[in-house]
């Protein structure tokens, strides 16, 4: 009996980190030395802003994304707070505004204008008054528009709607109170209608934004929470923390029991925060450590094992806060599927790191960039205060295709199995392996033969495996990724000659279906 390794059939396994090179880096950025537990950081197409050291009050830059090298000692900031800025994000449908919450117990939304900033900016578009001690994280609703949500060290999260002309609001439009310490991190499944958090009380809980209530909450003893991630609508919450005996630890929930995790894990000793991010296109979840220059991705699936370790990036520069380019800002044509910006204090630098898929050709991969969500808000604010609840609005990442936007069809474990089902297909006899593409080259007489191959569409005629250029393949690094590497290998040479024989059996079928119409013309 023959021993098969067992290899998963995904596009992603080779997916490696690339550091943009000195000149496309953000040089002499003076990154705040706060030590409080967040991003610090957040990136749109046409922006990048991040927490800085400013004296008397609290102040964050934002500079044009496409503005690299050295800053100006003197480049203008958005300084109005009092405090320390504890969290900065960029509206979701608005490229040019960004809320900033403070120790000062206030949010704040600005107006950046479309040019570049000449003087420093101080007086706010918004200013939200609730809160009576120092606001931590604010985040945007994911589908309905200007609709924010703030948690502070009050314990309480306040829903703010700005669809109004005033200056100051001093009244959100709902204060959930459902938690007694204070939140470490907020997150929202895909169409916004619940809310996931963690608790410095060590709890998940999932809440019902718009009723208030909590409809699930873990209190499991031996994880210590401290962020939260929704995975799409795969039903299942991710979160990271620490162990009983202080190993940072990651942990997969249930969405409906959230009594004891689907899986658990320890990653390593170190004492660093872990920030997750899930990219539910690619159904790729990464993490990413606080203070080392890691980061670990995995791939979701809806069956067990559920989490498939890919790869880890590393580098000796650690970071303090990290961002996150939206998918709508990638390079398609270097088949970039992620970009974060690490921020390295040490050297007051900020630092793009892109996610690359491994592909021979440079034409757009349609395979890798699936529907993704728009920058067009899927309902008024109004309309989900109401109880109404609706997907994000999907883009094509194509070039030259347009906001063609279309409702999301929330089927992600579905549509990872109908994938899986294709690739297999395609495995089949939907690829060409390169013996057969060299031969029209060398046979100059086959020219139906050429005609043939014309036609067919040009991810057809690279020599791939998975989804991988067998020929553009890093070197292997160790003794585990050498074996695999052979046994990638042997799987499609099997996988060729099985081409090859489906062939020669199609070609004596043509041949008899020949002679049996030359006969039949014949004998006529």
């Amino acid at each position: 009996m023959s021993w098969h390794p067992q290899y998963r059939s995904s596009k992603f396994r080779h997916v490696y980190g690339k550091a943009a090179s000195k000149d496309k880096c953000y040089d002499c950025v003076p990154i705040t030395h706060n030590v409080y537990d967040n991003h610090f950081c957040a990136v749109n197409p046409h922006f990048i802003a991040v927490v800085t050291e400013c004296a008397g009050g609290g102040a964050f830059l934002v500079i044009p994304i496409h503005q690299t090298g050295k800053l100006d000692p003197h480049y203008p900031k958005i300084c109005g707070h009092k405090g320390n800025v504890l969290d900065i994000k960029w509206n979701p449908f608005n490229d040019y505004v960004i809320a900033s919450c403070s120790e000062d117990a206030t949010v704040k939304i600005w107006d950046i204008p479309r040019h570049l900033l000449t003087t420093s900016i101080t007086s706010p578009k918004m200013e939200l008054l609730g809160h009576v001690r120092r606001v931590g994280l604010i985040e945007w609703h994911p589908t309905a528009n200007n609709i924010l949500f703030s948690s502070g060290y009050d314990y309480k999260i306040m829903i703010w709607n700005l669809d109004t002309k005033e200056a100051v609001v001093s009244k959100p439009v709902k204060i959930l109170e459902a938690h007694k310490d204070v939140i470490l991190s907020m997150s929202f499944n895909t169409d916004g209608s619940l809310l996931a958090t963690a608790c410095r009380d060590r709890k998940i809980r999932l809440i019902d934004p718009r009723a208030g209530t909590v409809l699930q909450e873990a209190s499991y003893k031996s994880h210590r929470v401290s962020k939260v991630l929704f995975l799409g609508n795969m039903k299942k919450l991710f979160s990271t923390g620490t162990s009983r005996w202080n190993n940072r630890q990651i942990a997969l929930w249930d969405q409906n029991d959230l009594s004891v995790p689907l899986l658990e894990e320890d990653l390593d000793g170190s004492s660093g925060l872990l920030f997750p991010f899930y990219d539910s296109d690619t159904h790729m979840l990464y993490v990413v450590g606080k203070g080392d220059g890691n980061i670990r991705y995995y791939e979701v699936s809806p069956e067990k094992p559920y989490l498939t370790y890919l790869m880890e990036y590393r580098s000796p520069l650690p970071q303090k806060g990290i961002g996150m380019m939206p998918k709508r800002g990638l390079e398609v044509s270097a088949c970039e599927i992620f970009r974060f910006y690490k921020l390295i204090p040490t050297k007051s630098l900020i630092e793009p790191i892109s996610m690359i898929v491994p592909r021979r050709s440079e034409s757009y991969q349609e395979d890798i960039y699936p529907l993704t969500t728009g920058a067009q808000p899927a309902m008024s604010a109004q309309e989900w205060l109401n109880g109404v609840n609706k997907g994000p609005l999907l883009v094509s990442l194509k070039p030259g295709s347009g906001a063609v936007n279309s409702l999301a069809q929330f089927s992600e474990p579905e549509t990872v199995l109908k994938t899986t089902d294709l690739s297999e297909h395609q495995d089949q006899g939907g690829r060409r392996p390169q013996e057969d593409m060299q031969k029209p080259g060398e046979i100059e007489d086959s020219r139906k033969h050429l005609k043939v191959e014309k036609k067919l569409p040009k991810n057809e005629q690279m020599c791939l495996s998975d989804g991988f250029d067998v020929f553009e393949c890093p070197p292997p690094k160790t003794e585990n990724e050498l074996l695999q590497m052979v046994y990638r290998q042997r799987d499609e040479i099997r996988r060729l000659l099985k081409l090859v024989n489906q062939k020669d059996i199609q070609i004596k079928q043509l041949e008899l279906e020949l002679r049996n119409l030359c006969a039949d013309t014949g004998s006529y």
